[in-house]
C-alpha cells in the first residue's frame, strides 16, 4: 500500500495518513483533496512511503490538483517556522496555501477582435463598435459593448456574421515579463561600488545576507534594483521578492519598478481582490511571476525559484505579525534563505540594532551609502523647546513651527506635519462626571473622528456615533476631546494658514490603493501645500517640493515600558525628517519636544546616529537584551479577572528550570482587558546559546488549562502590550 502523509491548513500538530490509489501520481508536495471527518479538505502531501506491514484501514486520496508540487525547501521552511514560533505546522501552512482556488488552471472566456467578413448592413451602433475594435486588446462582448455604448446584441450580431472573430482567452492572464532596461538611472561612484558588491553576491546559488545602510535619499532602491537586474540576467528562471512594510509604499514604488524593468511587478497584499490574489498565487507557484512586491505575508508564497529577497525598511515594526502565527518577516526571510540558498538584502536608513550587530559581527555583508546624490543634502534638524516656546491655549503648534510653515507657504514650498495619532482627539472625556469613554470589553480609550462624527477603538475596530450625552451620567453636551490627532492639527493649520491647500494621510483618510496613489501624485506635483499625516508618510516617499518637516510631538513614542522605545523613536523621526530636501532645495526638520536635552533628541539634532546606537547597544549588552540575548513573551487571557490572575500564578509555577533563562512575571498586561478577556504577561530572557523556542514549547506542553483560557507565545516580541 502506498501511503501519503497529508498536512492540512488547520491548527493540527502533524499530518494524517491516506491511501494513494494505484492510478494516482502523488509525490511529496502534491496538493490533494481528501476526506477529513465529515468534510472534504485540501492538503499538501508531506511525505509518501510504501507500507510493507499489515494492511491499514485508511481513507483514500480522491483528487490530485494539477499544480506544481510544493518544493521540499518550502515544506522544510514551514516545519522550521512552526518550531521557531511555537505554532502548529498546519497554522503556518495556512499562510502558504491562502488561495486554494489557484490550484486549478485559470478558466477561459470568449473575446472578440476584428474578423475578415464585411458588414452586411451598417448601422450607427455597428459603426461605433468597428471604430473601437482596433483601439483595444481583445475584449469580451460585454466589455466591447460597454466601451462602444451599444447593447451586447449588436456586438454578438457582428460576431455571428464573422465581422468580429471569437477566440478563447485565459481569465487570469500571465504577467508581463520584466527585463532590465539600460540607461534608466545613472549611479554615483558610491552607488556603483555598492551595486557591484550586490551583483557578486546574487550571481550564485548560495545563502547570503547583505545590509544596505544608507541615509534617506541616498539611492538604496536604485542600488538594489541593480541586484534584481543581475538576478533576471544570470538566473533565467529566477524569482525576486521585495517585502515592504506598508501598502502605501507598494503603490509608491510601482512606477519606479516599471520604469526600470519595463513591467509592473506582481503585487501581494491585503488590498487585492480575491481574483487578483488567485492570479498572483498561481503565477508565483508556476514560477511565471518573476518579481513580486508585497507586505509581510508575501514571504509565505510558494516560490519554486526564489533567488533574491529584499526587505526594504527592514527596521520597521510592521514586519512583525502580532496575531495568529506570531513572527517577524525579516527574521523568517533570512531563515527561508538558508533553506533555499538564496540572497537577502536588508535596506534601511535606520537599521535595526540587531541587523547592525549581525553586520558588525561579520554574519551579514555591509554596504554603506553615506551621501545623497547630486545637489540634494540631508535636512538641518532643529529642536523646538515646548517649555520656552509653548503653543497657545488649545493649540498644538509652537509659534516657531507656525512661522516656519508660513514662510514656506510664502516661498511656494511644501510642508509636512507629522503626528502619529489618527483622528481628532485620542481621548474623549465627560466634563460633568470625568468618565473616559472606552470600547466595550476593553479599557482602551475611544478616539474621536470629527470628520465622520464617530468614536473609534483602533485596537478592536469598535465604532459608534458620537453621542450627544454622556453614556454614564447622561449630561448633555459634556463630552470633550482631549489631546491632538491629525484632524485637530489640521483644524489649527486651517485657521493659521487659510490659503494653504491642505490634505491628510492616514489609514482612516485613504481607503484604497487608488486613493493613496492619487494623493501621492498630488503631493509630488505640487498640488498640496501642507500634508499632515501619521507614520504612513514617514518612509519611502519622494516629494521634490518638500522643504519643511514639522513633528508635533517628538516625545510621544518614548512613553511606556517598551525596550525598543528609544530605538524606534530615533528611527521614526529620522525617517520623517528625511522626507525634506530630497531635490535641489535645502530642507529642514523641526521637532517639538519637552525634552531637548535628552540624549536621543541631541543625537537627532546632531545627526549622530552612531553615538546614540552605541549607547543603546551598551545598555542592551549590560541587561542581556537583544541583540546580546533573546526574549520571548507568554500571554494568558481569560474571561474572568480573578480566575485569570489565579491561572497566571499557576502557569508561573510550572515554568521549567533552566540555566541562563530568566522568567519575569506574571504581571497584568498594559492592555489588561481586551475584547472582554483579562490579560496577563510573562517575559522570558535567555542567553544566545539557549534554544528559547524549545524552552517555551516545553513550558506550554506542561500546562493543562481550562477550555476558555488562551495562551499566546511570542518569540522575539516587538510589542509589550
Amino acid at each position: 500500500m502506498k501511503i501519503a502523509r497529508v498536512m492540512f491548513t488547520l491548527p493540527l500538530p502533524e499530518p494524517f495518513d491516506y491511501e494513494v490509489p494505484d492510478d494516482f501520481d502523488v509525490v511529496p508536495g502534491s496538493y490533494v483533496r481528501v476526506p477529513l471527518g465529515p468534510n472534504e479538505r485540501t492538503g499538501v502531501v508531506w511525505d509518501v512511503f510504501e507500507n510493507a506491514e499489515e494492511a491499514r484501514d485508511l481513507k483514500s486520496v480522491y483528487m490530485v490538483y494539477p499544480a506544481p508540487p510544493m518544493p521540499k525547501s518550502v515544506r522544510d521552511f514551514v516545519d522550521w517556522s512552526a518550531r521557531y514560533t511555537c505554532s502548529n505546522p498546519g497554522a503556518v501552512l495556512r499562510m502558504v496555501l491562502r488561495v486554494p482556488s489557484a490550484l486549478v488552471p485559470s478558466r477561459t472566456q470568449t473575446v472578440l477582435e476584428k474578423g475578415n467578413a464585411e458588414v452586411a448592413r451598417m448601422t450607427p451602433a455597428r459603426a461605433r463598435v468597428l471604430e473601437l475594435i482596433d483601439q483595444f486588446p481583445p475584449l469580451t462582448a460585454a466589455e466591447l459593448a460597454q466601451e462602444a455604448g451599444v447593447s451586447t446584441s449588436v456586438v454578438k450580431g457582428l460576431a455571428d456574421q464573422g465581422v468580429l472573430s471569437r477566440s478563447e482567452r485565459l481569465i487570469d492572464m500571465p504577467y508581463e515579463m520584466p527585463a532590465p532596461l539600460d540607461g534608466v538611472h545613472a549611479l554615483t561612484d558610491e552607488q556603483s561600488e555598492a551595486a557591484d558588491l550586490l551583483r557578486q553576491r546574487v550571481r550564485g546559488d548560495a545563502f547570503s545576507v547583505t545590509l544596505i545602510d544608507g541615509v534617506t535619499g541616498s539611492g538604496k532602491t536604485e542600488v538594489y534594483f541593480e541586484a534584481i537586474a543581475e538576478v533576471l540576467t544570470s538566473h533565467p528562471q529566477g524569482q525576486v521578492l521585495i517585502l515592504l512594510p506598508e501598502i502605501a509604499l507598494t503603490q509608491a514604488i510601482m512606477k519606479r519598478f516599471e520604469a526600470r524593468f519595463g513591467a509592473k511587478p506582481t503585487e501581494w497584499h491585503s488590498g487585492l481582490s480575491d481574483a487578483e490574489r488567485r492570479r498572483a498565487w498561481r503565477e508565483v507557484a508556476h514560477g511565471r511571476a518573476r518579481i513580486v512586491i508585497g507586505a509581510r505575508s508575501a514571504l509565505f508564497l510558494p516560490f519554486p525559484n526564489l533567488k533574491l529577497a529584499v526587505v526594504d525598511e527592514e527596521h520597521d515594526g510592521s514586519f512583525k505579525q502580532e496575531e495568529g502565527v506570531i513572527y517577524h518577516a525579516r527574521n523568517l526571510c533570512v531563515a527561508r534563505a538558508k533553506f533555499e540558498a538564496f540572497s537577502v538584502i536588508l535596506a534601511s536608513a535606520t537599521p535595526a540594532l540587531e541587523s547592525l550587530h549581525n553586520a558588525q559581527q561579520g554574519r551579514y555583508g555591509y554596504v554603506k551609502l553615506a551621501a545623497r546624490p547630486g545637489a540634494s543634502r540631508l535636512p538641518d534638524v532643529s529642536l523646538v523647546d515646548l517649555r520656552s516656546d509653548p503653543p497657545e491655549r488649545d493649540e498644538w503648534l509652537s509659534p516657531v513651527l507656525a512661522r516656519a510653515m508660513a514662510e514656506n507657504l510664502e516661498a511656494q514650498e511644501q510642508s509636512l506635519i507629522f503626528l502619529n495619532r489618527r483622528g481628532y482627539a485620542p481621548l474623549v472625556i465627560c466634563k460633568a462626571c470625568g468618565d473616559r469613554l472606552t470600547a466595550p470589553g476593553t479599557h482602551n480609550w475611544l478616539t474621536e473622528h470629527r470628520y465622520t462624527g464617530r468614536l473609534v477603538c483602533h485596537l478592536t475596530g469598535f465604532s459608534m456615533r458620537r453621542p450627544s450625552a454622556c453614556p454614564k451620567c447622561g449630561a448633555r453636551d459634556s463630552l470633550m476631546g482631549v489631546g491632538p490627532g491629525i484632524e485637530r492639527v489640521a483644524e489649527e493649520i486651517r485657521r493659521k494658514l487659510p490659503q494653504a491647500r491642505l490634505e491628510l494621510l492616514s489609514s482612516d483618510t485613504v481607503q484604497s490603493g487608488d486613493d493613496i496613489r492619487a494623493l501621492i501624485h498630488r503631493m509630488e506635483t505640487g498640488q498640496i501645500d501642507v500634508l499632515i499625516g501619521t507614520q504612513m508618510i514617514a518612509k519611502g516617499h519622494n516629494f521634490p517640493g518638500l522643504t519643511l518637516v514639522g513633528v508635533v510631538d517628538a516625545d510621544a513614542s518614548l512613553k511606556g515600558g517598551d525596550l525598543r522605545a528609544g530605538e524606534r523613536t530615533f528611527q521614526l523621526l529620522s525617517q520623517v525628517a528625511g522626507r525634506a530636501g530630497r531635490a535641489d532645495k535645502p530642507g529642514r526638520a523641526m521637532l517639538q519636544t519637552y525634552q531637548p536635552e535628552a540624549p536621543l533628541m541631541v543625537a537627532l539634532a546632531g545627526s549622530d546616529r552612531d553615538s546614540f546606537l552605541a549607547v543603546e547597544d551598551e545598555m542592551r549588552d549590560v541587561m542581556g537584551m537583544p541583540p546580546h540575548g533573546r526574549l520571548a513573551a507568554l500571554i494568558l487571557s481569560f474571561p474572568d479577572d480573578q480566575e485569570a490572575a489565579r491561572l497566571a500564578r499557576e502557569i508561573g509555577m510550572m515554568a521549567p528550570n533552566a540555566e541562563s533563562v530568566d522568567v519575569w512575571g506574571p504581571a497584568p498586561a498594559p492592555i489588561s482587558l481586551l475584547r472582554g478577556r483579562y490579560r496577563w504577561r510573562f517575559l522570558v530572557r535567555a542567553d544566545l546559546n539557549v534554544d528559547l523556542s524549545a524552552y517555551m514549547s516545553a513550558w506550554r506542553k506542561a500546562l493543562k488549562l481550562p477550555a476558555q483560557a488562551r495562551l499566546q507565545i511570542d518569540i522575539d516580541p516587538y510589542s509589550f502590550m
